[in-house]
């Protein structure tokens, strides 16, 4: 699976992290930047680009990392088809996954540590895309970005 990164300066160690524990599992990484913690960034511009190259195919996934979590999630999906969650722990990954079909994760570096970024990652990267109920209402969503674009 290929999963674009991207984070702003306040995420850049964590998203360090997570790239360097996707290669360990075997995912092809497309790391869109930043490139450092000390050279202040603005994270609409990371959180786009995930969400774009999520959008065309050229990622399966994508993970943005700001300082909470909550800018890059905002940025993101303003991308149309992209459904990004911010998530705090495995059990709002999972959800994310499973009840949203979200396509982007977004995290906090200054909430979130390192352990528990994984091991949410882990989650959602594994969690099954729920049906029935759950994909009605993905589909509304969708019907959303399509209105959006008119």
């Amino acid at each position: 699976m290929r999963i674009a990164l991207g984070s702003d300066h306040a995420g850049f160690d964590l998203k360090s992290l997570l790239v360097a524990t996707l290669l360990e599992r075997g995912h092809d990484v497309l790391d869109l930047g930043t490139d450092s913690d000390s050279v202040s960034v603005d994270y609409p511009d990371f959180g786009a680009a995930v969400g774009r190259s999520v959008v065309s195919g050229e990622s399966d996934l994508g993970v943005a990392i700001c300082g909470t979590g909550i800018g890059m999630s905002i940025a993101a999906n303003k991308v149309p088809g992209v459904r990004a969650a911010v998530v705090h722990d495995v059990s709002s990954a999972r959800l994310a996954r499973e009840h949203n079909h979200a396509n982007v994760l977004c995290m906090g570096a200054r909430l979130i540590g390192s352990v528990t970024a994984a091991d949410a990652l882990d989650a959602w990267l594994t969690s099954p895309l729920g049906e029935g109920r759950h994909l009605r209402r993905i589909e509304k969503i969708a019907a959303l970005d399509e209105q959006a674009q008119l």
